[in-house]
This record gives C-alpha cells, sequence and structure tokens, in this order.
C-alpha cells in the first residue's frame, strides 16, 4: 500500500466523522427530538453537512483524487480501490461546481421543507407545504445544472440514484411491465373481492413492536449491528456495516402494515450489514444505487414475506407474541396479505398496484421537470392521475400528494428506483431458484436465511462497487426485463384469485 493511499485513508476518515455526526443528529431528529429542538438540531446539520461538504469538495480533496488517478498510482491499486478513486474523482468534479454557500442554503431548505411537509399532512392542507415544494424543485434544477450541465435535469436526477438509468430505459421497462400488468389486475378486480372484516379491530402497539423484532431477527437482520426507531414514515440509515438503524409506524388500527414495514425496512438494512467490511467509510460502503437497494427490500417484503410459505413455520409464533391474531388462520392471513384492490397510499398498496402508484409520481414528475406544470396545479395533476390508472381519487391532501416525504428534501428521481427494484426482484428469483431450487420448500422449511445468505453473497457484500447494469448481468445473465415479474404476477394471482 502506497504512503499516498495511506494519507487519503487518514484524510477521508477524518471528513467520515463529520458524516457520522451528521447522520446522528439525522436519525435523532427523526425519531425521538422534542419538537422545540428543531432549530438546535437543523442549524447543526446544516453545519456539519456543510463542513463535510467542503471537505469532499477541497483542494486538499483534489490533489489526492489527481495523483491517485495518475497511471502510475492508479495501476498498482486493486480493484475496490480502483472504483472507490475513479467514483470519488467523478463525485468529486459534480460536487467542486456547486458553490458552498448554495450547498448551505439547500440543506437549511430541506430541513425547512420536511417539518412544513408533516405540519401540512397533518393539517391535510397543501397550501402549508406549496411554497416549500416550489423552493425545493427550484434548488434541485440548480443542483443539477451545477452537477451536471451537460445532461437534462430528470435524466440527471434518474441516473444520480440509479447510475445508468435514464428515462428512455425506464419507459421501455415501464411500458413493458404495464402491457402486461393491466390485463391481469382487471381481471383480479373484476374477481370477488376478499372479505376484510376480519382484520378491522384495535391492535395492541407494544405487541407489534415485539412482532417487529421477532421478523427481522428472523429474516436475518442484526441486532449486534443494528437498532429500531419510530417514525412517521418508516426509513433505514447506516452509518457503516456495523451500525444500521431502521424505524417502522406504528398504528391500534392496523398491525399487519407495521410487519410488512419491518420486513421491507429489514432488507435494506440486511444489505448495508452485509457489505463487505473492507468496503466500511469509502463511496463503495454504502449501496448508492436505489433501485437496487430497492429490489432487496421489496424482495423480502413482497416475494418472501407475501408468500404463505414464509409463514407455516412462525405463524403460531406470531400468534403467541401478538394474541390480536389468535382467531386470524394462516389461510385467512394470506388471503389478506394477498388482496388486491385499488387503494390511496402507496406504502399501503398491495404488489400488483403498487406498480401505479409509482408510475402516477414518475409521471408527474416528469411534468414538474420537463413541462415546467406550476406547483399549485400538482394535487389536481396527482388526483386526475390516481383516477386515470387506480380509479380512485383522494379526498383530502393528506391521502393524495402528501402522503409521501421525499419531495421534501428534494428526492425527485428517486420514486421511479421502486418499480425498478421490483422489475430487478423478477429477475432475481429466477436466479436464486435455479441455486436453492423451489423458493417455496425453502421458506417452508424455515431455511430463510439461506436466501438471505446467497444474497449476501451475490449483490450485498459488494456495495456500490459493481453497478445495477453490472449487477444484473452478473446474476441473471441478461438486460434488464420485466417479463419475469410479469410471470411472477400472473402465476401467483391467478391461482390465488382462480382466474
Amino acid at each position: 500500500m502506497s504512503e499516498l493511499l495511506d494519507k487519503f485513508k487518514a484524510y477521508l476518515a477524518e471528513t467520515t466523522n463529520l458524516g457520522h455526526a451528521s447522520t446522528l443528529l439525522y436519525w435523532d431528529l427523526e425519531t425521538s427530538m422534542p419538537k422545540e429542538g428543531f432549530k438546535g438540531h437543523s442549524d447543526a446539520l446544516a453545519y456539519l453537512s456543510t463542513e463535510s461538504f467542503k471537505r469532499s469538495t477541497s483542494t486538499e480533496m483534489g490533489e489526492f483524487l489527481d495523483k491517485l488517478s495518475a497511471p502510475a498510482e492508479f495501476d498498482a491499486l486493486d480493484s475496490d480501490w480502483k472504483y472507490i478513486v475513479k467514483q470519488m474523482k467523478k463525485n468529486y468534479d459534480e460536487n467542486k461546481r456547486v458553490p458552498a454557500d448554495f450547498y448551505h442554503d439547500f440543506i437549511v431548505a430541506q430541513n425547512e421543507a420536511g417539518v412544513a411537509w408533516q405540519d401540512a399532512k397533518a393539517k391535510k392542507d397543501f397550501s402549508i407545504f406549496a411554497p416549500h415544494l416550489e423552493k425545493m424543485i427550484d434548488f434541485t434544477k440548480k443542483m443539477m445544472g451545477y452537477m451536471r450541465p451537460h445532461m437534462e435535469v430528470y435524466d440527471a436526477l434518474l441516473d444520480s440514484y440509479e447510475e445508468g438509468m435514464d428515462s428512455a430505459t425506464y419507459d421501455r421497462v415501464f411500458n413493458e411491465l404495464k402491457e402486461g400488468l393491466l390485463p391481469l389486475l382487471n381481471k383480479i378486480l373484476a374477481a370477488k373481492p376478499y372479505d376484510e372484516s376480519k382484520f378491522k379491530k384495535e391492535y395492541d402497539i407494544p405487541a407489534q413492536k415485539a412482532v417487529e423484532k421477532f421478523l427481522l431477527e428472523y429474516i436475518g437482520f442484526s441486532f449486534d449491528k443494528g437498532c429500531t426507531g419510530e417514525t412517521e414514515h418508516p426509513f433505514t440509515l447506516n452509518f457503516n456495516s456495523k451500525d444500521v438503524r431502521v424505524s417502522n409506524h406504528f398504528r391500534t388500527d392496523n398491525a399487519v402494515d407495521p410487519m410488512f414495514s419491518a420486513i421491507h425496512e429489514g432488507g435494506h438494512a440486511i444489505f448495508e450489514q452485509n457489505v463487505a467490511e473492507r468496503l466500511d467509510d469509502t463511496v463503495a460502503g454504502s449501496c448508492n444505487y436505489l433501485g437496487l437497494h430497492e429490489s432487496q427490500s421489496r424482495f423480502y417484503e413482497n416475494v418472501l414475506g407475501r408468500n404463505i410459505n414464509f409463514w407455516k413455520p412462525i405463524y403460531a409464533k406470531l400468534q403467541e407474541i401478538d394474541p390480536d391474531f389468535k382467531d386470524i388462520t394462516i389461510d385467512e392471513f394470506y388471503r389478506y396479505i394477498n388482496s388486491v384492490k385499488n387503494s390511496l397510499i402507496r406504502t399501503q398498496a398491495d404488489e400488483v398496484t403498487y406498480c401505479l402508484h409509482v408510475i402516477v409520481r414518475y409521471e408527474i414528475e416528469q411534468e414538474i421537470f420537463r413541462n415546467n406544470v406550476p406547483v399549485s396545479e400538482l394535487p389536481a395533476l396527482w388526483n386526475k392521475k390516481m383516477e386515470e390508472y387506480l380509479h380512485i381519487t383522494p379526498p383530502t391532501d393528506a391521502e393524495g400528494i402528501l402522503q409521501d416525504m421525499h419531495w421534501s428534501d428534494g428526492s425527485f428521481g428517486y420514486f421511479p428506483t421502486y418499480l425498478l427494484g421490483t422489475i430487478y426482484d423478477g429477475m432475481f428469483l429466477e436466479a436464486v431458484e435455479k441455486d436453492l431450487g423451489s423458493i417455496d420448500t425453502v421458506l417452508a422449511e424455515g431455511r430463510i436465511k439461506d436466501i438471505t445468505k446467497w444474497l449476501n453473497e451475490h449483490i450485498h457484500q459488494y456495495g456500490s462497487s459493481r453497478k445495477p447494469k453490472e449487477v444484473i448481468q452478473a446474476v441473471c445473465g441478461r438486460e434488464v426485463s420485466a417479463q419475469p415479474i410479469l410471470k411472477y404476477f400472473t402465476e401467483k394471482y391467478t391461482k390465488i384469485y382462480n382466474l
């Protein structure tokens, strides 16, 4: 190892410490901070994030990267560090073009928009959030203009969340999915709906938290390297592979949604906990490809968690932990968790109609950034598309355009990765079964950790060191296609609904 690389690692360690503190502040802000503590947290978070950004764009950082990119140094690096230096040089060149004062203002605007979104959602009043959303759209356009002036803004956003993907690629696979999915969905919705009255009761929240812990451990989440918290909108964050945190939202009127939020966020967390330790605290040490990341959370949540064989070894234990399920059989539970119906809330949607919830957001984002639709018109546009795709109109903004937090922090281009992850899942399912045999058998025998180990070995350990298309090619041996997930949907729901 060269002396230059040693010095670079020491410089990165100092920068990592700033990021560590920022991440901890964000976790506290979202999970346990008292309302009056917002300004102090916001100011500290803005300061630390700005200082970290300054270091990442400093002259010293640039000199390190220039020297390490020179052939004599670069050729001597191992494959991990070649990726790290190349990716950091790309990021550096982009970030260097962003003025530090602008970045500080962007962080402040993010924090203010997040609080405004929560207030607006609670009061079911979009007008509270509208000026903040307008500001975040403007900030985002300017940010992309600084970072990627050679790219169209929305394509730049899409690529920033899933490198190598653009709207042409998304349009291809989304249209492929729609063509096969809409006829199937129409058949399902024409069938007799499932009677869910048995599930309408008041549920115990402490029992839900115990179930969350049980499920996380069952699928392979390590509490030695992670913990849980409670938030309005569930999420996962990580410091490195040794400290990964998940949050959940518990409700007295529904104990099933928190179960699947736990499994979903657990999928994200298992990915991060199993990135190779040698990549910790580097740009490769966390998966930065959101479609790939979402594929893992939705693989656990849907492909595994909504399979009846997932529950066969543990359903009695679930009933023991949460007696509210004592009078519900496993068959009734299975039928309930796979009930397909048009609904308002993306995070509560079944896995079939969920695809359309994402397409609604994808098309609205295109309207925002390509057709400059005014913010004041977004609620009506949202409702129009919900009626078009799902034949349902939100009664309030809280159940419509305010239901997600993502736009409050400028995460435009993020939503499409959710559906891209679902498309990847059909491909990963075929690959898992090729190596391990029928997934039904593996799950029924309680060997879900065999699947987790397979995912660790084939996907997780690499962090960000392999780009999504490289992962798909290495694991599946083909380009991205919606056909495998369409096959999964068709076979599963034809059987459930006797189509």
